[in-house]
């Protein structure tokens, strides 16, 4: 640093400045400093940084490990969070924690490498969440609890997403639509999106005059096979399946081959917030309410560091933000043949 102020002619204190931002500066004066760094090869030690400014402009994204995964959906997230991070001269790490392992979350929190946390797969009731209030680390959240009046997060609107994913079945002349949702140990751990997905699409089938018919299934292909078996024995007429569970949908369209079946003559098949990239993946491309996961990294990351640059003038009111999902229509989803034929009848 000395040999920064040297060559730039300002004063020690003036580089000081420059790097932590803690008091303003002159533009010139701050391109003569990034001017001599960049001659000089300087690199900011970011630790040595943190031991003088008590700031280490690190944040952690915390994705809890599970048999899922980092799919598609979640590095759509991630990286519009790391994007976000860089662009206002923040680093991100992704801390990969069991979801109740909340004494591994204290350890790490413990010894200050990070100066706030995103946390993603929240439940409606989170071990981690209460963890970070105790230990007052800022934080902020993709996904909400049960309770998040007082906390910044971004999410998505399921209940609008549904809504409009049982619309457009219903208007294309579904009449028996199943919901197959994610596993029943996410479901019942209070899964937010599964809890919130299941909730919006009962509430629309209940609104356009129809019954349910919600599964709960295992995130693997296989289990996607046996889920489209069961449900077709219980519900023989069955004519549309809305899917939030990527790695189950494989399996699904597996199923319905192996019956000599084609999507979307004998079943339409629709992927709710699935990435683009899951979407366009099957043959024929799914039918998908797509969300903005870019989007929605982006957002969480940017609460949190709207909180951290104005802690010194207290907590703000909280930032939230629940984002809509975009239908797009692909090859997966028609109208259904006619009521009084089977998949079968109408083939024989």
């Amino acid at each position: 640093m000395q040999e920064v102020a040297k060559r730039a002619g300002v004063a020690l204190s003036t580089v000081s400045y420059a790097l932590n931002g803690t008091r303003p500066i002159s533009d010139d004066t701050r391109q003569r400093i990034l001017r001599a760094m960049d001659e000089l090869g300087y690199q900011p030690h970011a630790m040595a940084r943190g031991l003088a400014s008590k700031r280490t402009r690190i944040i952690a994204l915390l994705f809890p490990a599970s048999g899922r995964g980092l799919g598609a959906t979640a590095l759509e997230i991630v990286t519009g969070a790391a994007g976000a991070a860089r662009a206002m001269g923040y680093h991100l790490v992704v801390w990969s924690t069991e979801a109740h392992g909340v004494d591994e979350l204290r350890s790490l929190l413990s010894q200050g490498l990070v100066d706030g946390v995103v946390v993603m797969r929240v439940r409606l009731r989170d071990d981690r969440i209460d963890l970070l209030r105790t230990m007052d680390v800022p934080f902020s959240m993709i996904g909400r609890t049960a309770s998040p009046a007082d906390v910044n997060f971004a999410d998505i609107d399921y209940d609008q997403t549904t809504r409009e994913a049982v619309d457009y079945l219903v208007g294309l002349g579904h009449r028996k639509i199943a919901f197959l949702n994610h596993s029943r140990e996410s479901f019942e751990a209070g899964y937010g999106p599964s809890v919130r997905a299941a909730g919006g699409f009962e509430s629309a089938v209940r609104s356009a005059g129809l019954e349910p018919i919600m599964w709960l299934c295992d995130d693997a292909p296989q289990a996607g096979r046996q889920a489209l078996d069961e449900l077709l024995v219980l519900h023989p007429d069955l004519t549309a399946l809305v899917a939030m569970n990527e790695l189950a949908i494989v399996g699904v369209m597996h199923a319905i081959r192996e019956r000599g079946w084609r999507v979307p003559d004998d079943l339409s098949i629709m992927s709710l917030v699935s990435a683009v990239q899951t979407a366009e993946m099957t043959m024929p491309p799914l039918t998908a309410m797509t969300p903005p996961y870019d989007e929605l990294g982006r957002l969480g990351v940017d609460v949190l560091i709207e909180r951290l640059e104005r802690q010194a003038a207290g907590r703000p009111r909280p930032l939230q933000g629940l984002l809509p999902c975009r239908l797009v229509v692909r090859g997966s989803t028609a109208p259904p043949r006619a009521a009084t034929a089977t998949p079968a009848a109408a083939r024989g």
